[in-house]
């Protein structure tokens, strides 16, 4: 399971690594796959699913998290989870039994000692999430634009500064890094075997 959790050096490995985990998938289970990765898993030989090394993540984990792992870690994302349902599975909810019979703020305990629940479990932000600002940055150079514009606004504010110093090697190694965005980046030069 270990090595299921590592990152692999390439296309390649990564599939063996998951194939070990999850098996060998059907042809239609890979109808998303890229040509190289599904003549690359033809080529093989069929892999049993191995899920019960799941357990082996904790000493603590249970039955449900392991349920809504198995739910998840599906090739066809088509039969995989939605959200919806992943976030009213059981473990996710004795989750949020927990933290808001212990830790959260928006629930209390009355002088009786008895606990006073919310009646909303579930967290819903004020706003729908906006993307627009990540959408628009495409391309490396215009990360690093922007990066460097929002840190000269921080610093020229009254507001208390980021902890970015823009003298730190870090920051500095940032600015010279070449990264690109993967759609900068030429095909993979490795070969699918």
């Amino acid at each position: 399971m270990i090595r299921f959790l590592q990152m692999a050096q390439n296309p390649v490995q990564q599939l063996e690594l998951i194939t070990e985990l999850l098996g060998t998938p059907s042809l239609e289970d890979m109808k998303y796959a890229c040509e190289g990765a599904k003549t690359h898993m033809l080529r093989r030989a069929p892999k049993p699913p191995c899920l019960s090394a799941l357990y082996t993540l904790s000493s603590q984990a249970t039955h449900e998290v392991v349920h809504l792992l198995c739910q998840m870690l599906v090739f066809d994302p088509d039969k995989r989870i939605t959200v919806v349902d992943a976030l009213a599975h059981p473990y996710l909810d004795e989750g949020r039994l927990r933290y808001h019979s212990c830790m959260c703020k928006c629930c209390y305990t009355t002088a009786t000692g008895m606990r006073q629940y919310t009646s909303e479990f579930e967290n819903t932000a004020p706003q729908p999430f906006d993307d627009h600002w990540e959408r628009k940055l495409t391309a490396v150079q215009q990360v690093k634009e922007e990066m460097h514009k929002f840190i000269a606004e921080q610093l020229n504010t009254s507001r208390v500064p980021l902890c970015i110093n823009p003298q730190s090697a870090a920051f500095k190694s940032f600015a010279s890094s070449t990264v690109a965005h993967p759609s900068e980046l030429p095909p993979s030069p490795h070969q699918w075997d």
